[in-house]
């Protein structure tokens, strides 16, 4: 599914979704630019900055996308707006291992089955019971970053993610983890690209096990 807006003297801007990710594509009379968001880590609710429509990651970070309000018209941004919403809720419970609760037609939102429960849980970023740590995870995360970014720049968050790998249930080398991850600053957004399961970790959705 695509979207396409143009804006007068600045080109143009292309969404589409496929498959897991949402492909954008800035087009300008003299560049043209390609980013790619993973659908995993994209909070489904959008926030509204006029004239855009904001989507975040499910960490705090900056937006991950910006859409002009009702461009082209409002039916095709309402159409593409509500698909994204769905996409994003869908894969995150995917990875997350949610399974959803068939509902009647016309209720606004999912429900879930109760999430498992642990014997010693720890906290999450806000200090609610954070998930626990699911290493295999925690290493397949750590080598698609080294795989895939500059392991120099993000340092502290591979050390962190090691850290936490040798000891899941540490409560400092988690906190050393979510340290690491805010000081990245632009960075975050390429971590959770290619790692979202970071995101799920520190998520303060309670049911991103």
């Amino acid at each position: 599914m695509k979207l396409v807006q143009k804006q007068f003297l600045k080109g143009s801007t292309e969404f589409e979704i496929a498959d897991e990710v949402v492909n954008v594509r800035f087009k300008t009379p003299f560049k043209e630019e390609k980013t790619t968001v993973v659908l995993t880590i994209l909070n489904p609710e959008p926030v509204v900055n006029e004239p855009y429509l904001e989507f975040h990651s499910r960490v705090k970070c900056g937006p991950l996308m910006s859409l002009l309000i009702d461009k082209p018209n409002a039916e095709e941004f309402n159409a593409f707006v509500d698909e994204l919403k769905q996409r994003a809720r869908q894969e995150y419970n995917a990875f997350a291992g949610i399974k959803a609760v068939a509902v009647p037609e016309g209720l606004a939102a999912n429900v879930y089955e109760e999430p498992p429960e642990f014997d010693e849980p720890g906290k999450n970023r806000s200090g609610k019971t954070r998930k626990p740590v699911r290493v295999a995870d925690i290493d397949a995360s750590i080598q698609m970053l080294e795989q895939h970014l500059d392991a120099e720049e993000i340092k502290p968050v591979l050390s962190a993610l090691e850290a936490l790998k040798a000891e899941p249930e540490n409560e400092s080398s988690y906190s050393q983890l979510v340290k690491a991850f805010d000081d990245l600053g632009p960075q975050q957004g390429a971590v959770l690209t290619y790692a979202p399961y970071v995101g799920i970790l520190l998520s303060d959705d309670p049911f991103g096990y």
